[in-house]
């Protein structure tokens, strides 16, 4: 057997796919990541609300701005000293108090020195700040800065323990958690800063407006927010401008939130050889004044301004001056008022008063912002009385042992004398009752707590008291400088009587506060600079714009144009025409009109949503020019187009007395309140549903109507269809696809829609019979003669009388049919009979020798009528040189076409245009007309 011990078998290794779990370390613990985010996000957002961009209510100032005036105080940099370096004051402020980059320091050192920038500047500068035209300033290296003396009022005060200090952020010194601000900083200078969640945007105020109104509110803290504003009407902007109206300002002084319209100032000056200059001397707040001259020219190069020559810059150090140089024939209120509209001479403050009130972010009115300011000065007072109350009183205190050692001046020096060192003088002196009957009345004047003189006339002497004899210069002991003691005595007496009745009485403090705001009123306020205009800034351009007849032109690849009615001549019949508009190959003229620069009008688009605009705002061009593209004028979405436009009457307050009614190429109709339309966003609204971007439908026609009319639809087949308005219902919905108006045949579409009189009081006798006896006169004069239309019935009476031929003549109307061959014919309206909606309708005009009809509409005898081919071509003729045919003719030739070209649309003309001010039957001529085409 062997002597040998044996081992047990050692543990089998663990299983490979199963390793040993690590211990877990004590000071580790699991947390989830949705909580460990949520409370560092909180913080990181608390940080920057608090630490960084949101000014303190009190003081009006951010942290780094706080940082900076106090850092200049502390190293001397005030406004009776020296300019330093820049980079000396950013230096220090970053390596004390702010643990941020040197560019965030200057950045915000530079913004309180910019006179553009504050209505009171708190730093004084010293080389290049900046400029309005947003060029930087020097490198802190090359520029000099002191405290400004408005700025020395912040910071008064502040060695009086009158606010809290806490440590820096490597706590090796103290700094000013909020600053003793003598002013309302907050609204003096305005603020502005984006935090996490949260912006502020404070506009500038004037100062002695500002100190009225916190003396109004300490007299009577009742006041209402509209109260207050008898005294601080608005803001006042460094930069001067206008501000117009005053809802914008109510609003945010009443809420917290608002927008201010603000406006350059200009003047009208007048040149050599009689042109015009805008002359702009101030800018809107906080505005680019070189982007500005950018923009200015962008629009006028854009062609949204006319009317502008050249543009200069002749700004110095006097103040701004844009020179805008107007063309000879320009009027000068309007293109401002378009300079106004399309540039950033007239652009919006967004007032968001949000503020850290208590420590937490507050949106706070005008009053409040007040209040605060006024409560934190309250506290101000208070701590600074209190904190000169304890010094009166610790100086009182010395001077009683003082006036003591005096009085007893012998016993005194003899004390001292006989003590061996000052230590057991001090104690001697401590020791002993001193007689106190002759300053036992300063000593009752002073009400010294605890320390008043015994019942048998004595007065124990303190460790300072009994320091500050020891320390009393042998001069002290002359007569007069006995007289000094005792009449410093009295003051500092008086002093703490004064201290005590204004800790004690309220109204006192609030005197005092009131005074001092006075004095800093009258020290630094400056006059207004930035006017505020009364009327509400509602009104529009237009009424600046002159009228004048414009010929509107869209083609089908969706360009507009507008082009004065003068550019065109007029011709005779089977004239060649003149280019009217240079068109692509693939493009062609679809719609054209005319109609006043003052006409609202409304466009269709193929998503069924109606946009509105007004004439003038359409691109001005020349007769050949290709016009400006929908998309860049119409919020369109991608694939819609504009498939039907309407000008509308001039007045909308008739709007809803009218109705309107709208005819799609499916032959659909439907009439809806024209009121439905008076407000149209610029996003658009809903007009029309249709039956879906398969069906292929389309608005082609939308018109004015009253029930007295009728309704005629036009067919590319030369069909017609003509029914009462009043067979059609007006639907409630605007999201609705109407009712059946005509059945079309197969390939067919209705083209164009006209609205005439209903002829009530017509039998279809007399009709019959008037159209026999006009069709006679007419063959008479013309030798020609005509088929009547196949429909037409024999009626009973064989002739009208003279009396009642002349009456019908007098009302009857005729319709424009024009085929895309260039013939035409007019019409009369009788020859159309009244039927049910939803037939066949009848024959509108003879198309055997083929083409089709492209417009059918009402015309008077007066009119003139304008044609565009598909080439861009234009012609203008009399309508009275258009022969008077049957419906079922081909009419005559209007226009020589060229071969492989056709005739895409007509409008008509009126006297009337220019009278009515609605463009093309805006809603009814004379004769109760109304028509829009398609093509």
């Amino acid at each position: 057997m062997s002597d040998e011990t044996t081992l047990p078998p050692a543990p089998p290794p663990p299983p490979p796919d199963e390793p040993p779990t690590p211990p877990t370390p004590h000071d580790i613990a699991p947390i989830t990541i949705e909580e460990e985010m949520r409370r560092s996000y909180l913080d990181y957002a608390m940080s920057v609300i608090v630490a960084r961009a949101l000014p303190d209510a009190r003081d009006g100032l951010k942290p780094v701005q706080r940082r900076i005036l106090y850092s200049m105080k502390e190293s001397g940099y005030d406004s009776t000293h020296a300019f330093r370096k820049s980079a000396r004051i950013v230096g220090d402020v970053m390596g004390k108090y702010h643990p941020h980059g040197d560019s965030a320091i200057y950045d915000a050192m530079v913004r309180m020195a910019q006179v553009f920038s504050l209505r009171l500047p708190l730093i004084s500068g010293q080389g290049n700040f900046g400029s309005m035209d947003n060029d930087p300033p020097a490198a802190m290296r090359y520029t000099e800065a002191r405290l400004a003396r408005v700025a020395e009022t912040l910071l008064a005060d502040i060695d009086k323990d009158t606010v809290d200090f806490q440590p820096n952020y490597d706590e090796t010194s103290q700094e000013p958690t909020v600053l003793p601000a003598a002013f309302p900083n907050l609204l003096a200078n305005g603020a502005g800063g984006i935090a996490v969640g949260m912006a502020t945007n404070i506009p500038p105020h004037n100062l002695g407006e500002l100190i009225d109104g916190c003396c109004a509110l300490i007299d009577n803290p009742a006041l209402t927010v509209q109260q207050v504003m008898e005294y601080i009407p608005g803001p006042d902007f460094p930069t001067g401008a206008t501000i117009l109206g005053r809802n914008g300002i109510r609003a945010a002084y009443e809420l917290g939130r608002g927008s201010l319209i603000m406006r350059a100032r200009t003047r009208i000056e007048e040149g050599r050889g009689g042109r015009e200059s805008i002359i702009v001397s101030e800018i809107p707040y906080q505005e680019n004044k070189a982007r500005l001259h950018e923009r200015i020219a962008e629009v006028v190069r854009d062609k949204k301004v006319e009317g502008v020559a050249e543009i200069r810059d002749e700004s110095d150090r006097e103040g701004v001056r844009l020179v805008i140089e107007l063309k000879r024939e320009a009027m000068s209120d309007v293109v401002l008022n378009q300079l106004y509209r399309y540039t950033p001479l007239q652009t919006t403050f967004g007032v968001n008063a949000l503020a850290l009130d208590g420590g937490r972010p507050r949106l706070m009115s005008l009053k409040e912002l007040l209040e605060a300011f006024i409560r934190f000065r309250a506290e101000v007072l208070t701590r600074r009385t209190k904190y000169e109350l304890a010094a009166a009183r610790d100086r009182a205190h010395i001077l009683v042992g003082l006036a003591i050692a005096v009085a007893n001046i012998d016993e005194v020096i003899e004390l001292i004398r006989r003590a061996p060192d000052p230590t057991v003088a001090r104690e001697r002196l401590l020791a002993r009752d001193w007689p106190a009957v002759d300053v036992a009345p300063l000593i009752a004047l002073i009400a010294e707590p605890g320390r008043e003189v015994s019942a048998d006339g004595t007065y124990k002497l303190s460790e300072a008291q009994a320091r500050a004899i020891l320390e009393l210069r042998l001069q002290r002991l002359t007569g007069l400088e006995r007289d000094k003691i005792s009449e410093e005595l009295t003051e500092v007496a008086r002093l703490i009587e004064g201290y005590l009745e204004l800790l004690g009485d309220r109204d006192k403090l609030f005197a005092l506060m009131r005074r001092e705001l006075v004095e800093i009123k009258e020290e630094y306020a400056t006059p207004r600079r930035t006017e505020i205009v009364d009327n509400e800034f509602e009104q529009d351009i237009e009424d600046l714009i002159q009228r004048e007849d414009m010929v509107v032109t869209v083609t089908h690849g969706g360009y507009v144009k507008r082009v004065p009615v003068s550019a065109y001549r007029a011709q005779r019949r089977g004239g060649k025409g003149r280019a009217g508009m240079a068109t692509r190959e693939d493009d062609f003229v679809s719609s054209l009109f005319v109609a006043n620069t003052h006409t609202p009008m409304l466009f269709f688009s193929s998503r069924g949503i109606v946009y509105k605009l007004k004439v003038w705002r359409l691109p001005l061009g020349a007769p050949q020019a290709r016009g400006k593209a929908f998309v860049n004028l119409l919020p369109l979405s991608e694939g819609e187009t504009i498939s039907a436009v309407m000008p509308m009457p001039e007045d909308e307050s008739s709007w809803s007395t009218l109705n309107v009614v709208f005819a799609t190429a499916r032959g659909g109709v439907r009439r809806n309140e024209l009121s439905d339309f008076v407000n149209v966003n610029q996003s658009g609204k809903i007009a029309m549903k249709f039956e879906g971007d398969d069906a292929g439908d389309r608005l082609i026609g939308v018109g004015v109507c009253t029930e007295e009319q009728d309704v005629l639809l036009a067919t590319r087949q030369g069909r017609a269809m003509r029914f009462p308005v009043a067979t059609v219902r007006v639907f409630q919905s605007r999201a609705s696809t109407g009712v059946r108006g005509i059945a079309l045949s197969d390939g067919d579409e209705v083209i164009s829609m006209s609205l005439f009189d209903s002829g009530k009081g017509i039998t279809t006798e007399e009709r019959d019979a008037y159209l026999r006896q006009s069709r006679a006169l007419r063959q008479a004069e013309t030798a020609e003669d005509e088929a009547p239309p196949a429909e037409e019935a024999t009626g009973a009476v064989d002739a009208l009388s003279s009396e009642r031929f002349a009456e019908l003549q007098a009302k009857e109307e005729f319709v424009l049919t024009v085929a895309s061959s260039g013939f035409g014919k007019r019409t009369s309206a009788y020859e159309y009979r009244v039927t049910g909606r939803g037939g066949k309708g009848v024959e509108l005009m003879s198309l055997a020798r083929g083409g089709e009809v492209v417009a059918a509409f009402a015309v008077l005898d007066s009119d003139e009528i304008m044609l565009m081919t598909d080439g861009g071509t234009l012609i203008r003729c009399p309508v009275d040189g258009i022969r008077i045919a049957g419906r079922a003719t081909r009419g005559v030739r209007i226009v020589n076409v060229s071969e492989g070209e056709r005739v895409v649309s007509a409008v008509r003309i009126g006297e009337d245009d220019a009278a009515n001010g609605n463009g093309v039957d805006n809603g009814g001529d004379d004769n109760g007309h109304s028509e829009t085409n398609g093509g």
